[in-house]
C-alpha cells in the first residue's frame, strides 16, 4: 500500500500543538546593575579560602495587571555560569494574591559560602514586601541534588531559616525537605552586611580614587627606596675601593719596616 502524499499534512493538522510557548518574559535581559562587596572571610574546610571580591548585581523588574516579576542575576567577572546558576526570581500572581520564589530548579549560587543566597532572598522579599505584604507565599520542594553533605544542608535550611521561611524535613537529618511562609509580611529583607556589602557608585568611585592614591604612594615609596639602595650601593663601592687602599698602603708599610728592620 502506497501512502498518499497528503495523508502527513492531514495527520499535522489533526494533531494539537503540544509545545508550550515561553513566557515573553522568559527572555528578559538586565537594565539595572550595582556592585557588590564580598569581604574576606577566614578559610572554610569544604569551600577553601574565600578571599575579597566584588560582584555585580544585575536586576530587572515587569508589571502587568495580572502579574509581576523581579529578576535578579549575580555576575561574576570573568566567569561564566549556566543561566540557572547565580538566579532568583519572583512572581507575584495579582489575582491570586501569591507570591512565588524561582526558578524551579531551585536557587544556585556561585561562590557558595560567602553570604550570597541570604542577599538574593533579602532582596526579593523587600521588593514584595513594599508592594504585596499581604500576599500568600507559594511553597515547594527544596532540590536534593546539590546536597552533598551534612554541612551543606545545614548551610541551606539556616539560609532559609533566616530568611523567615519555614523548612519541614520528611526525615530528621535528611535532604529532602519542603519550605513555606505564611505570608510576604513574614519574610525577612535583611541579610548579613559583614558579608556582602552593596556598594553604590560614589563609593565606588571613591575606592578607585583612593586605590589610585594607595598606588602612587606605592609608587613613590618604591622610586624612594631604589634611590637609596642606588645611592648605599655608590657609598658601598667607595668604601669598598678605600678600604683596599688601606689594606695595600698598610702591606706595603709593613714590608717597608721589615726591610729596614733587617738591614
Amino acid at each position: 500500500m502506497t501512502d498518499s502524499p497528503t495523508a502527513p499534512e492531514e495527520n499535522d493538522a489533526q494533531t494539537p500543538a503540544v509545545a508550550q510557548q515561553p513566557h515573553p518574559w522568559a527572555a528578559l535581559a538586565p537594565d539595572r546593575f550595582r556592585l557588590l562587596r564580598l569581604a574576606p572571610l577566614p578559610t572554610d574546610r569544604d569551600t577553601g579560602t574565600r578571599p575579597l571580591r566584588f560582584v555585580e548585581l544585575a536586576q530587572v523588574e515587569r508589571h502587568t495587571p495580572e502579574q509581576s516579576l523581579l529578576r535578579l542575576f549575580i555576575r561574576i567577572p570573568g566567569q561564566v555560569l549556566s543561566k540557572q546558576q547565580n538566579l532568583l526570581e519572583v512572581w507575584a500572581d495579582h489575582r491570586a494574591k501569591e507570591l512565588r520564589f524561582g526558578p524551579d530548579s531551585g536557587l544556585h549560587v556561585e561562590p557558595i559560602n560567602r553570604g550570597l543566597g541570604r542577599f538574593l532572598l533579602a532582596q526579593g522579599a523587600a521588593w514584595a514586601q513594599r508592594r504585596w505584604a499581604h500576599y500568600l507565599v507559594e511553597g515547594g520542594a527544596l532540590p536534593v541534588k546539590d546536597i552533598t553533605g551534612e554541612d551543606v544542608r545545614l548551610r541551606r535550611d539556616h539560609c532559609l531559616l533566616s530568611q523567615g521561611f519555614d523548612v519541614v524535613h520528611a526525615e530528621p537529618q535528611k535532604p529532602k525537605a519542603t519550605y513555606s511562609a505564611a505570608r510576604v509580611s513574614a519574610l525577612r529583607s535583611d541579610w548579613n552586611i559583614e558579608k556582602v556589602q552593596i556598594i553604590e557608585l560614589q563609593e565606588a568611585a571613591a575606592m578607585l580614587e583612593q586605590a589610585d592614591r594607595n598606588l602612587l604612594e606605592q609608587e613613590n615609596r618604591i622610586r624612594d627606596t631604589h634611590e637609596r639602595l642606588s645611592k648605599l650601593r655608590r657609598e658601598d663601592g667607595t668604601l669598598r675601593f678605600t678600604i683596599a687602599c688601606l689594606i695595600v698602603f698598610s702591606l706595603f708599610q709593613a714590608g717597608l719596616l721589615i726591610w729596614i728592620a733587617t738591614r
